[in-house]
């Protein structure tokens, strides 16, 4: 167990990166799923960020939406781009919850968490009909977790023993931290372990249960079975899906 692992990219407001066509080609299309009256579910993340930038368009050329922000950094990009915002509380259900992920396998099992907000984006996910993806063809992979850590969200109170709890399921975790090189906390106010598994997560639907059965452990950046169409976009800008 160490600790002093950093983000795969900035927490919070702070992201920003160059213009990734591949990216920008997912989002555009997924923008183009929604519909007039739809209430949609925002998740986090760089994809996330172009996404937005296209609704916001069709936003201010008149489609009527509403949005419900997984992370209170998706809500501040929501606001400024004048998208209407809603609460989870105030809607039975989402027509569409959009959202990016750091992997995805041939079967759609994702791993989600990079932004730190992998527990209200899951459940924001749960509200949903259905779940629409956007990644990058470098997001694709055969096997989970072989590259990217997998992130799990813990109570602040007995961290320690919930990360020697988890190293037995045959991983290496690290405490996440911000910028400022102190412990991140995210928007529920806990803490992230990323735990590296070094060849990779081959049940990630077990894997996904044993860690939650962990007493501290509030939920883990496997999103097992949740997504609907998938959108992966080339660095030529086109657009394929998985369905």
């Amino acid at each position: 167990m160490g600790a002093g692992f950093r983000a795969p990219y900035g927490y919070g407001g702070g992201m920003t990166e160059a213009f990734d066509p591949a990216k920008d080609a997912a989002a555009r299309a997924a923008a183009e799923f929604v519909e007039p009256g739809m209430r949609l579910g925002f998740g986090s993340g760089t994809t996330l960020w172009c996404f937005l930038d296209h609704l916001a368009a069709r936003v201010r050329a008149g489609l009527e939406v509403a949005g419900v922000p997984a992370s209170e950094a998706t809500a501040q990009r929501a606001r400024n781009l004048g998208i209407p915002l809603l609460r989870l509380d105030q809607v039975e259900r989402l027509d569409l919850t959009i959202d990016g992920a750091d992997e995805i396998d041939p079967r759609k099992d994702m791993i989600k968490g990079g932004g730190a907000a992998l527990v209200r984006e899951k459940i924001v996910a749960a509200a949903a009909t259905e779940m629409v993806v956007m990644v990058g063809e470098n997001k694709l992979v055969e096997v989970l977790g072989r590259s990217f850590r997998l992130p799990v969200e813990v109570l602040e109170f007995g961290w320690r023993q919930a990360a020697r709890r988890i190293e037995t399921l045959g991983c290496s975790t690290e405490l996440r931290c911000g910028s400022d090189g102190e412990a991140l906390r995210t928007d529920n106010g806990n803490r992230i372990l990323d735990c590296a598994f070094d060849d990779g997560i081959h049940a990630p639907r077990e894997l996904e249960r044993e860690l939650n059965a962990i007493p501290g452990v509030l939920d883990n950046g496997l999103f097992v079975g949740m997504a609907g169409r998938v959108l992966v976009g080339s660095p030529a800008g086109t657009v394929r899906e998985i369905s």
